[in-house]
């Protein structure tokens, strides 16, 4: 029987003055939905909360699955031993994707992981759809209503209309700090510019004629004037037996105001096709035939980040300073972006590890907020050394716990014995 396509009846409207916005009530409310956010919004459900998550993009996974990053690091210390530091999710997620061959493991000073990020996003998605976890997705934060230090109130701005979002506790894992700075909290910027990179994914390469790193370093830095490159090193992290690589070997800027971010994305991917051209031509043993399967979205590495009740310093970083509220642990190296041709890469030894306070993730002004991730207070270098994969997925769910035992009263007044209860698995052993 035909479809009665004259059934459907076409209505016009037009936006009511008065329209209403969209109105959720939480426990908790995470802003920012990568490694960071998802850790806090996935620990804050299991221990029976009522979560909403918040992203900018229209998608799940922040960084670490959108701007191809293709590496988990500092999860794991340094050779020989390679123990493992940060647990948390990544127990559950490494046996996911290991069943599916969606992970590599790396070994040189440290342990790092290849994964797929494809493989990544949709377990994200599918653990935050079972969980029951309430996301709002493509929403950028227009306002908040904070009184006495009480953050009572979130507005966001998404192309479907305005949301707000009441929650007694909050975190703030936007990578740029962007709940505190709309809070009128504190923030910190660092005095240059800390450059952030477009990652790409090529296929159709030939793992077998791959370049040793130093040799692509010392090409790139020799022919980066003849190809137009702007970085004068780089990286290829390949997928064993797929014949891809995410290249990292960009640098391009990460400015906070919306025209001169579009701007830079622009100049990023023409950058990144300079690259491919570059190795097509250098290493063709590998590269030859190379195409972009995707173009990530730009890497952001130290723009803004929360003025807390503690700076992590480089000395304590490079001291090993074992705080009485740590919450999180890394031996990652000092990565410093903060010239436009190379990096600081300062390593540490075989039984280094330096810890995050959770006073680095709460603004003396806010009592029921903690930031998580990338937006923590340290000095440039020391924040170059904790804001990757391992340490801010264990400073999200640091940021679950600390909420959870303070929900309704001042997450500064915490009880530090219960929270390293909690955190334990993450800071000893």
């Amino acid at each position: 029987m035909p479809h009665p396509l004259s059934d459907l009846v076409v209505h016009t409207v037009t936006k009511p003055a008065d329209a209403p916005a969209e109105r959720l009530d939480a426990d908790i409310l995470v802003v920012g939905a990568g490694i960071a956010g998802l850790s806090a919004a996935i620990q804050a459900r299991r221990l029976g909360r009522d979560v909403v998550l918040a992203d900018a993009l229209p998608v799940l996974g922040g960084q670490c699955v959108n701007s191809m990053i293709g590496l988990f690091c500092g999860i794991y210390g340094n050779a020989p031993d390679y123990r493992q530091l940060t647990h948390g999710i990544f127990g559950e997620l490494f046996a996911a994707l290991e069943k599916t061959d969606d992970l590599h493991y790396n070994r040189t000073h440290t342990q790092t992981v290849t994964y797929d990020e494809v493989a990544l996003g949709r377990w994200f998605e599918n653990i935050v759809d079972e969980l029951g976890i309430r996301v709002v997705l493509g929403a950028s934060v227009s306002g908040v209503g904070i009184e006495g230090g009480v953050i009572e109130r979130v507005d966001f701005a998404t192309r479907f209309g305005p949301v707000s979002v009441t929650a007694r506790g909050l975190v703030d894992a936007t990578g740029d700090a962007a709940l505190a700075w709309e809070a009128g909290l504190p923030c910190q910027v660092p005095d240059r510019t800390v450059w952030g990179s477009q990652q790409i994914r090529l296929e159709g390469l030939d793992e077998s004629g791959k370049p040793e790193p130093a040799e692509l370093v010392a090409r790139v830095d020799e022919k980066a004037a003849q190809y137009g490159l702007v970085r004068r090193d780089g990286l290829a992290f390949f997928f064993p037996g797929r014949d891809t690589a995410v290249m990292n070997m960009t640098h391009v800027e990460a400015p906070l105001g919306a025209v001169e971010a579009a701007d830079a994305q622009l100049r990023g991917r023409a950058q990144a096709d300079r690259v491919v051209e570059f190795l097509r031509r250098e290493f063709p043993a590998a590269f030859r035939n190379a195409r972009v399967r995707a173009y990530g979205f730009p890497g952001r590495r130290q723009t803004r980040w929360l003025a807390a009740a503690h700076r992590l310093t480089l000395d304590e970083v490079r001291g090993e300073t074992r705080f009485e509220d740590a919450v999180a642990r890394t031996a990652w190296p000092v990565e410093l972006h903060d010239r436009v041709e190379g990096y600081v890469w300062e390593t540490f030894g075989p039984d280094h590890v330096h810890y995050v306070p959770l006073r680095s993730m709460l603004s003396p002004r806010a009592r029921n907020l903690v930031a998580a991730g990338r937006c923590v207070d340290g000095d440039a270098a020391a924040l170059s050394s904790v804001r990757v994969m391992g340490p801010c997925s264990a400073m999200g769910l640091a940021a679950a716990h600390a909420l959870d035992l303070t929900l309704g009263e001042d997450v500064h007044q915490i009880d530090l014995t219960a929270l390293r209860d909690r955190v334990r698995e993450n800071v000893e052993g």
